[in-house]
């Protein structure tokens, strides 16, 4: 009586997880998100497996499905887009199926967040730099926690990755600006991250909107804002890890005095 909700990853179908792909193949009844997971995915499941798409049912119905076919018997499936536990509404499935009697395991997957950091070759928490990464998004048509508007969270001048604002980006400016995030601050937009049809736009602060439209990006777009993202960090030797630094001493290395 379980039913697995897997996070697929953000697009190339090998950044699912071994464990996700494992059930995924063993499973009866497959549920997934066909708006947002890639269907070479999908089509590794078994020989035979029910297929199903959720972009048309509601909550109830997928609940329902899902319900019926675990009391059957079948192995199930539920499988998401990038990590389930990020903006990816599982807990409502969760608490109905446990309405049904019936628990679930989640898998873990990789969040579209780190497709994109990793597409562009940058590292979130500089040494020195930022050590904080925030995960957020814009307020629009759902609102956030008064506690958590974006301007407060952006004074703390961490890295911010900002999910579902593609068509806020307005806002998303106006808002950093009062938090007293400099014009030339950089901003990397990744749209469909690890996709063959993948896109990366380099901007800054004040460019942000501009480059928005001028690249028609709307949807499925991770924004990505703070001085870890400026190009040309590699160069700037005064951000290094201490962990590598000959002269730190840890209980695998002991440090040599220069």
């Amino acid at each position: 009586m379980k039913v697995y909700i897997i996070g697929a990853g953000p697009g190339d179908p090998d950044l699912i997880t071994v464990k996700g792909l494992t059930l995924l193949q063993e499973a009866d009844t497959v549920l997934y998100t066909d708006s947002l997971v890639n269907d070479a995915l999908i089509a590794r499941a078994r020989p035979g497996a029910e297929i199903l798409k959720s972009s048309g049912m509601d909550l109830q119905e997928m609940v329902s499905i899902m319900a019926e076919r675990v009391k059957a018997g079948k192995k199930v499936v539920r499988i998401h887009t990038g990590d389930p536990s990020v903006f990816g509404a599982v807990m409502e499935q969760i608490a109905l199926l446990k309405k049904e009697g019936i628990s679930c395991e989640v898998v873990p997957g990789v969040s579209s967040v780190f497709a994109a950091a990793a597409a562009i070759g940058a590292e979130l928490t500089v040494p020195d730099l930022t050590q904080t990464l925030i995960l957020t998004r814009a307020e629009g048509r759902t609102p956030v926690p008064e506690r958590e508007k974006l301007k407060d969270l952006a004074a703390h001048h961490a890295t911010l990755a900002l999910f579902l604002s593609a068509t806020l980006t307005k806002k998303v400016v106006k808002e950093l600006r009062e938090a007293g995030w400099q014009e030339e601050t950089p901003v990397v937009v990744v749209q469909r991250a690890s996709w063959p049809d993948q896109k990366i736009v380099r901007t800054t602060l004040s460019q942000l909107d501009d480059a928005m439209q001028q690249n028609g990006i709307r949807s499925q777009a991770m924004i990505l804002a703070g001085w870890a993202l400026d190009p040309s960090i590699y160069e700037k030797g005064e951000y290094r890890s201490k962990l590598y630094d000959k002269t730190f001493t840890h209980g695998y290395r002991k440090g040599v005095n220069t």
